[in-house]
């Protein structure tokens, strides 16, 4: 291992780290009129819909899987399933949804390049997110047919121990990933580069997409008949009150 793999995997996943909540943070407290999507469904829905739906089905399948798939310790589900197993099933749905996501990033990307309209209302980091997007897909499709070469699990399980010493501050971390290829290295790479750049993006609305579980846990709002707004009147006196 050189100098530039301890910078890329044992350094700058805490760059990225730091980067990604303490940049979220400042960006909401200085500049909230900011945080948003910036959806330009009202230009033009047709491709939008197709494109944005298949995009977040397949990208919110691969993030909650990569976060459980590396981050559980293997004797957690080793009397369960086996590591070649785990790794063909990872295989098969990522693929799969991974496949999803990239038709439907390359719809978006194609949208926001070809509809004039939309093209000029689009800032450049709206242009590089996208492409870093369909570049990460497409990398991690790529990474198919290289586990396929070794079914055995022994790739994913280094994978996986890289992942969780990086979150648990151990050690070695770099190490593991001496015979990994360049593929699986560029796509882990990338990853953590969304990361940093998440703060200064129309990502950071995904902040907003989880804040909203926290409806689930509160109360039932309380709505009283009766005209809003207005206090009642007290009753007339009687003839003869004083």
């Amino acid at each position: 291992m050189n100098g530039l793999d301890n910078f890329l995997f044992g350094i700058y996943p805490y760059i990225a780290l730091c980067v990604f909540l303490l940049g979220s943070l400042i960006r909401f407290d200085r500049d909230q009129y900011t945080w948003k999507s910036d959806s330009s469904q009202l230009l033009r829905a047709g491709q939008l819909r197709w494109g944005s739906n298949l995009f977040h089905l397949g990208v919110l399948f691969l993030f909650f899987g990569h976060s459980v798939g590396m981050l559980t310790p293997h004797f957690m589900y080793e009397h369960f399933i086996s590591a070649g197993d785990k790794q063909l099933m990872a295989m098969v749905s990522g693929g799969l949804f991974g496949l999803l996501g990239f038709i439907g990033v390359s719809i978006l990307l194609h949208r926001r390049l070809a509809d004039e309209r939309i093209r000029a209302t689009s800032k450049a980091s709206d242009i590089a997110l996208l492409v870093l997007l369909w570049l990460q897909f497409a990398l991690g499709l790529a990474t198919i047919p290289l586990s396929a070469q070794h079914l055995d699990g022994g790739m994913m399980l280094k994978l996986a121990e890289w992942a969780q010493r990086i979150v648990t501050f151990r050690g070695g971390a770099v190490e593991l990933l001496a015979e990994a290829g360049w593929v699986f290295k560029a796509h882990m790479f990338l990853g953590m580069s969304l990361f940093f750049i998440f703060p200064f993006t129309r990502l950071v609305h995904v902040w907003s997409g989880f804040g909203t579980l926290a409806y689930v846990a509160r109360p039932y709002q309380l709505v009283r008949s009766g005209r809003i707004g207005m206090t009642p009147r007290a009753p007339a006196p009687a003839p003869g009150d004083h």
